[in-house]
């Protein structure tokens, strides 16, 4: 996280799954390095670590699935690869990093240089539970905007059999002003040709009000560890730059699932929102005509002040590596019925996490599935997280925030 300044986002478009056969990753990743422009040499990077990622799960893992998706901010873009398996595991991770380690029926450059050729790689591996890692390849030079990890990471899947997710996260900052970047994942797949199709966001919105900037001052008896929450009936956003991050989960499956997903971003995107109540309020107007969706927005304070209202059937929950503390939401559909929203005051120490999930995962996770992964960027836990408890019986959907401080 950055000390100072806005906290670092980025934009978040998921390209295609590759479930059961990882290794036909190889193209569409030579295909989609080129079209966003990494160039010739560093897309053949690309593909030589996808192809090595694939090789090692369709050799040994359980269950292996690779994700190719397309991440930018306002300088630059890139590519990312996430890869994740049921087991066996690795008993020794730093070993398998070392030169030689390569796996058997690979390309033999091994892990380790999947590791030098990515600008960042990430992994965590159980022996009997499984391996999750994640690679980054932006164009050489690498902008000064990508270093370090964002505080906001997700990942969607859609159900077997369809191509569009009916579930889609997103997250921006604000500091009172117009919405600098807004910041979305969602599920496309390649064209038969090995193109990517893009979607493309539809929906509106109607600009809410800004409120006050400035908040009383808050004190915690216990900052480390997670209170009891306060309903806040005129909740207002602090000093400073705060994080609004939303987890939406359209009605159903398939197309018209997404097309509410989607518009419920647009206008989250684009919408004046300064609390996630005001934000909620903006989506449900936008949704009005669509199979509507449950839905729930939070946001951060620099001070680990965190601000919940949530409508549906979204998961949601601060995590440490002591605890799970659950978050209300309230029953209804956003674009059809909601009753009165009431935003909840929680504080986020400082090593813990927020994470909202949708239907599409099982709520038998507890803090020890995800102990482990705190110290990881938020991007592999919520890859862990949907390895751990989501379901191919329908979308699926995690996004997982840090202190943003």
């Amino acid at each position: 996280m950055m000390a100072t300044g806005a906290p670092s986002l980025w934009d978040c478009e998921e390209v295609a799954w590759f479930r059961d056969q990882p290794e036909a990753a190889r193209g569409p990743a030579a295909a989609l390095g080129r079209r966003i422009g990494l160039g010739e040499q560093r897309s053949s990077q690309l593909v030589l670590a996808v192809a090595e990622l694939a090789g090692n799960m369709a050799k040994h893992a359980v269950d292996g699935s690779l994700l190719l998706r397309v991440l930018r901010n306002q300088e630059t873009a890139g590519v990312e690869v996430v890869a994740v398996d049921n087991g066996p595991g690795m008993v020794d991770v730093q070993a398998a990093l070392r030169d030689g380690m390569s796996t058997t029926g690979t390309l033999g450059i091994g892990l380790g240089a999947v590791q030098r050729l990515a600008d960042s790689f990430h992994i965590h591996s159980q022996p009997g539970v499984g391996t999750v890692q994640v690679a980054r390849f932006w164009p050489r030079p690498a902008h000064p905007s990508v270093a370090g990890e964002p505080v906001v990471g997700g990942i969607t899947r859609p159900i077997g059999g369809e191509l569009v997710c009916g579930d889609a996260w997103a997250a921006r900052t604000d500091t009172g002003e117009q919405p600098r970047a807004a910041h979305t994942e969602k599920a496309t797949s390649p064209s038969p040709s090995g193109a990517v199709n893009w979607s493309v966001l539809t929906g509106t919105s109607r600009p809410a009000p800004q409120t006050r900037t400035a908040a009383p001052p808050h004190s915690f008896a216990h900052p480390g560890r997670i209170g009891r929450p306060a309903a806040v009936r005129a909740a207002v956003a602090g000093p400073g730059t705060g994080v609004l991050i939303m987890s939406c989960d359209g009605l159903g499956h398939g197309p018209m699932a997404a097309r509410a997903a989607q518009a419920a971003v647009h206008a989250f995107r684009t919408g004046t929102a300064r609390t996630p109540e005001q934000a909620m309020e903006q989506v449900h107007r936008a949704l009005r005509g669509t199979r509507g969706a449950a839905v729930a927005i939070a946001r951060l304070e620099p001070d680990g002040r965190l601000l919940f209202c949530g409508v549906g059937n979204i998961t949601a929950a601060l995590v440490t590596s002591t605890g799970r503390s659950m978050l209300l939401s309230h029953p209804g559909i956003t674009g059809h019925q909601m009753h009165q929203l009431r935003t909840y005051e929680h504080h986020l120490p400082a090593h813990a996490i927020l994470v909202m999930h949708s239907d599409g995962l099982s709520e038998r996770w507890t803090h020890n599935d995800l102990t482990g992964f705190l110290h990881h960027p938020p991007a592999l836990i919520a890859a862990a997280l949907l390895r751990q408890a989501g379901t191919r019986r329908d979308d699926a959907s995690a996004v997982i925030a840090k202190a943003a401080r």
